[in-house]
C-alpha cells in the first residue's frame, strides 16, 4: 500500500513540474514553437496514469475505499444511542429535545 501511495506522490509531483515547464514555454517562447503544447500533453497522460494506478489499487485492494453512508449495511454497523444512558439535558434556545428512554 505504501507502494501505491509513493507512485501516486511521484507521478502527482511530475504533473506539477510539467504543469509549471509549460507555463514557463509559454511565457518563454510566446506561442512560436510547440514545447507548451507537449508539455501540457505530458501532464494530462501523467493525470490519466495516476487515475489509473487509484483505479486498479481501488478494485485489486491494495486500497480501501470508505464505504458510502448511503449504504444499507454501513447503516447498520453503526450504533444506536444507549437507552440506559443519563439524558443529556438541552440547553434553552439549542433546538435540541433530551433523550428520553422508552420504557
Amino acid at each position: 500500500m505504501l507502494l501505491v501511495k509513493i507512485i501516486v506522490l511521484i507521478l502527482l509531483l511530475f504533473v506539477i513540474i510539467s504543469l509549471f515547464s509549460g507555463l514557463y514555454f509559454l511565457v518563454k517562447d510566446k506561442g512560436q514553437s510547440n514545447r507548451t503544447v507537449n508539455a501540457l500533453t505530458m501532464r494530462i497522460g501523467l493525470s490519466v496514469a495516476a487515475i489509473i494506478v487509484v483505479l486498479i489499487a481501488g478494485l485489486t485492494g491494495v486500497l480501501e475505499i470508505n464505504p458510502s453512508p448511503l449504504d444499507p449495511q454501513a447503516v447498520q454497523t453503526q450504533q444506536a444511542p444507549d437507552a440506559s444512558a443519563p439524558a443529556e439535558p438541552s440547553k434553552p434556545g439549542s433546538g435540541r429535545r433530551p433523550i428520553q428512554p422508552s420504557d
